[in-house]
């Protein structure tokens, strides 16, 4: 198990600002050297932490946004948010302590797309139900 320290922390959060800043750029920011960043990135990628770097562009009025709550089986968690990580329309993934045990936030551009989504979700091995409620406004 990988042990974040505070430079880890920092640029995780400065690639959550700007997945594309340049090394030089980080480490100007964080004071260390190029090096040093480029060497944390690649670790931080290696071991599954940063699963890509992109660009957040603005969002379209007719984006399908929706939240997912997830029960899943037993000890499978572990396997079950591999498998969901490998969905690129669930744009963040969280535990919860709740009655569920995950929460997949969902973006796609098309109904399809996202009942594709739906069931691709409902058919990964492991989870045993879900509810997912259509995100309609941003207040």
């Amino acid at each position: 198990m990988y042990i974040y320290d505070a430079l880890d922390r920092k640029l995780i959060s400065l690639l959550r600002e700007d997945g594309r800043a340049p090394v030089a750029k980080l480490a100007s920011i964080t004071g260390v050297s190029r090096a040093t960043v480029q060497s944390r990135l690649d670790r931080l990628v290696e071991n599954g932490t940063i699963l890509g770097f992109t660009v957040r562009a603005r969002e379209h009025h007719d984006e399908i946004r929706a939240i997912m709550l997830i029960e899943v089986a037993g000890k499978s968690t572990t396997s079950v948010i591999r498998s969901l990580r490998a969905i690129p329309e669930l744009c963040a993934l969280h535990t919860t302590n709740g009655s569920w045990d995950l929460i997949a936030e969902i973006r796609t551009d098309t109904l399809g797309n996202f009942d594709r989504v739906l069931r691709e979700v409902r058919m990964t091995d492991g989870i045993l139900n879900s509810e997912t409620s259509l995100m309609l406004s941003t207040i």
